[in-house]
């Protein structure tokens, strides 16, 4: 229902009848409602799906992108239930292809863009000694070349209109390393500096109208410990370790407990309001990113930081 690939004919539905860095102030406001239109990749589950529904739920036009037919189908149908113009797209957004078609259909169909969120993203890692270099490029092609496609898709459009915002999702995990997650931390640390770069860019050539937000969730109950599901088949999965498996299953456990996708969306929402940089979800990792940074400045190891996973499973 209302989804179609980004080389298919153009289907819309109509339904029926946060702590952060204050970015610098000018240019016109975020249309965060009716006539304003947002297009969110990895919007089928968790995250995503939550920031769909806000936004139709504010008047916004959202276009859903995500990769996975079948549950975007049942994601679309579900939003287009708040109210507004809703489509959903089949892309991968680690092809630049793919996400420059989806600019296109975009603009076809609903006119400028006032909200981007590249959100979509997946999990996988291992220990680096076994990282194979095709799980390298999977984790890195949507977590960070899907961010980077989607500003070179969009930014454009924004420039010309002189206004827009760009929500990247990145993590936590981006200013923090964790053992076992290095292909994961580093495409979200890369995200960070890119968002941190682009939002330089754009104050710097006088593009005030055009916000940048960072999105770093702590734990949040979303399927990304999953996406596995999602791998592409040439990608090698790494050999079994029982051990390391057994703490998959603790944290898919924990994962479940976690801060509720719906609480994030809300908070991106009053954070694009408050004109937010650096958005997060909650508060227990101030001290260990305080504690990252004060080893920074004194050149000191960086902090152990097994016992966040403690915190998830407690």
């Amino acid at each position: 229902m209302g989804v179609v690939s980004v080389t298919g004919r153009a289907r819309t539905v109509h339904p029926p009848g946060a702590t952060g860095t204050r970015l610098q102030s000018g240019g016109p406001k975020l249309n965060l409602g009716a006539g304003g239109t947002a297009v969110v990749t990895g919007a089928a589950s968790g995250i995503g799906l939550e920031l769909a529904r806000s936004f139709a739920g504010l008047g916004m036009n959202v276009v859903m992108a995500d990769i996975e037919e079948s549950a975007l189908d049942a994601a679309v149908a579900e939003v287009a239930e708040q109210g507004s113009g809703v489509r959903g797209v089949v892309v991968d957004v680690s092809s630049s292809e793919a996400v420059v078609a989806l600019a296109r259909t975009v603009r076809e169909v609903f006119g400028p863009v006032d909200l981007l969120c590249n959100n979509a993203g997946v999990g996988g890692s291992s220990p680096i000694a076994a990282l194979d270099l095709e799980l390298w490029d999977w984790v890195l092609g949507v977590n960070l070349w899907g961010v980077v496609h989607g500003i070179r898709a969009f930014l454009p459009g924004m420039l010309e209109q002189g206004s827009g915002h760009i929500v990247n999702t990145a993590s936590v995990a981006g200013l923090l390393g964790f053992a076992g997650m290095a292909a994961y931390d580093v495409s979200k640390a890369a995200v960070i500096s890119l968002s941190e770069s682009l939002h330089h860019e754009l104050v710097a050539t006088g593009a005030t109208g055009i916000g940048v937000s960072v999105l770093c969730p702590g734990f949040v109950a979303t399927d990304i410990v999953r996406s596995r599901r999602n791998r592409p088949d040439h990608v090698v999965e790494v050999e079994p370790d029982p051990a390391r498996e057994q703490l998959r299953e603790e944290i898919l456990r924990g994962y479940g407990e976690a801060l509720n996708p719906s609480a994030v969306a809300t908070k991106v929402v009053a954070a694009l309001r408050e004109g937010l940089f650096y958005i997060y979800t909650d508060d227990d990792f101030a001290e260990p990113i305080a504690e990252r940074n004060r080893a920074v400045e004194s050149g000191a190891a960086p902090p152990r930081l097994g016992y966040l996973f403690e915190h998830l499973l407690r």
